[in-house]
Parts: C-alpha cells; sequence; structure tokens
C-alpha cells in the first residue's frame, strides 16, 4: 500500500478527533491541513504518518500543541465555531485530549501516551481527572433521534446516569421537528438513519433553524461524513457504540457550549 493510501485510510478519524478536540469543524480540519502540509515539508515526519494510526496522531498532536493555525473566514462568525475558539483560546484541555483518545478513537493508554508525548501514568491521571469532571458538568435536556428502540432505551439510560433529562424520544424526522417545537433541548443525540426512511441529518437542520443546539450523530459509517468536502457533523461517535465513548463526546459537545454543530 502507497504511503498516500496509508494516510487516507486514518485520515477520516483523524479529522474526527481533531474536531471533536477543537470543537469546531473549520478549526479541526485547520489543523489536520496544517499536519499533512508538515509531513509533505519533511522526510521524516512523512515517513511517520504512513507508520500507522498512532503515529499520524502523534503528528497531528505537535501541530495542535504548537497553536492555532488560520482557518480564514470560516472561524469568524457566530454559533459554535466561535464559541469553540473562545473557549480553546482559554483552556488547553490535556485531559479531555486523553480522554477522547482513549474513547472516541479507542487507543490503549500506552499508544494515547505515544500520542501526547506523555507517560502512560501521566495519561492515566489525565483520563482520571477528566471523568471526575464529567461528574462535575452542570445538567441539560437531551433530546433522542434513535429508530432501534434498544440503542434508543440504552442512550436514555446513559443520559439520565449522568445527570441530564430527557426532553424526547423521536424515530422519524416529523417526531423530531414536534419535540424540538415543544421543549428547549440542550443537546440532541442523533442517528443518521431514521425509521421512516428520513435522515437524521435533516430532523438536525430543522431543529437548529428553531434554535442553536450542538449535536452528537450516531452511525456506522462515519467516514462517509468525514471526506472534508462540506460542512459536517462536529461530533460524531462509530456505531456499536461504548458507553464510555458516548459520555466523552456529550462532555465535549457541553464542554463547548450550546451552539450550532455544523461548520
Amino acid at each position: 500500500m502507497s504511503l498516500g493510501a496509508k494516510v487516507a485510510a486514518n485520515l477520516p478519524y483523524l479529522r474526527r478527533y481533531a474536531r471533536a478536540l477543537t470543537g469546531s469543524q473549520a478549526t479541526g480540519d485547520a489543523f489536520v491541513r496544517e499536519t499533512l502540509e508538515a509531513a509533505l515539508a519533511d522526510d521524516g515526519l512523512r515517513q511517520m504518518i504512513g507508520s500507522g494510526r498512532a503515529e499520524l496522531y502523534h503528528v497531528f498532536n505537535k501541530i495542535w500543541a504548537s497553536g492555532f493555525v488560520d482557518t480564514g473566514d470560516a472561524e469568524r462568525g457566530e454559533g459554535h465555531e466561535a464559541a469553540a475558539r473562545a473557549r480553546l483560546s482559554h483552556i488547553t484541555p490535556l485531559n479531555r485530549q486523553a480522554l477522547l483518545l482513549t474513547t472516541l478513537e479507542d487507543f490503549t493508554i500506552d499508544e494515547a501516551a505515544f500520542v501526547m508525548d506523555k507517560e502512560p501514568s501521566e495519561v492515566e491521571a489525565l483520563v482520571q481527572e477528566a471523568i471526575e469532571e464529567i461528574d462535575r458538568e452542570s445538567s441539560t435536556s437531551v433530546l433522542i433521534i434513535e429508530d432501534e428502540p434498544l440503542i434508543s432505551m440504552q442512550l436514555e439510560d446513559l443520559v439520565r446516569s449522568l445527570g441530564h433529562e430527557v426532553c424526547g424520544m423521536a424515530a422519524t424526522r416529523s417526531q423530531a421537528q414536534q419535540i424540538a417545537a415543544e421543549t428547549t433541548p440542550g443537546l440532541v443525540l442523533a442517528d443518521i438513519q431514521l425509521a421512516d426512511g428520513s435522515s437524521g441529518l435533516d430532523a438536525v437542520d430543522d431543529i437548529l433553524k428553531i434554535e442553536s443546539v450542538p449535536v452528537i450523530f450516531i452511525t456506522a459509517y462515519p467516514e462517509r461524513l468525514l471526506t472534508g468536502d462540506r460542512p459536517e457533523p462536529t461530533y460524531l461517535v462509530t456505531k456499536p457504540f461504548q458507553e464510555s465513548t458516548v459520555r466523552a463526546a456529550i462532555s465535549q459537545a457541553l464542554f463547548f457550549g450550546s451552539s450550532r454543530p455544523l461548520g
């Protein structure tokens, strides 16, 4: 397999991580782009990013640690992009980085330590710190858009275990529209494919026309939504999911506050 093919296979997941880490499609994609450009200019980095997934994330981490990159006009608007940028200008969430690496990206502690240039014991402490932060987070109301009853119930139990309320559960776009019109969710968990053949993406677009709210999409095919070619989900969880992954995604979405999740 060529170097380009090896990198391309891991790139959608790096985009997912970068967006979740920054709370922004524009900022996350800008850091990924800067990572690739740096690798093109350095033979050592070029070989490293083709060596494996952890190596690619390791190089990305060096760029992330260096500071902000230019995201152009995409970061100068309102909503989620601006809120994420403002939050990151004051906070470098190393504990959340460790949590995302070991949950959303499913790295081992040792792999995450390599990515972050830290000792495994440091990463373990950071993960525990992030988990403790989740336990202290303020509660919000959550709308669940999911057409599989067992998964819907699993998400409901998880949301309530975190201290949040469930303001409604929808299996179709029309049900989601109705619930959103009658309630004011502080967070939305949405499947992509819904019961009547409608799209969770369309359901979320309907909701965002009414109010600005962070959204976490749940899908079995994340790579199809992470091409970098158009506005896409900032928070994306892969099915079948681990509860710890959804917990981390919820925490990260709420960390950046209530605002539009699509770039």
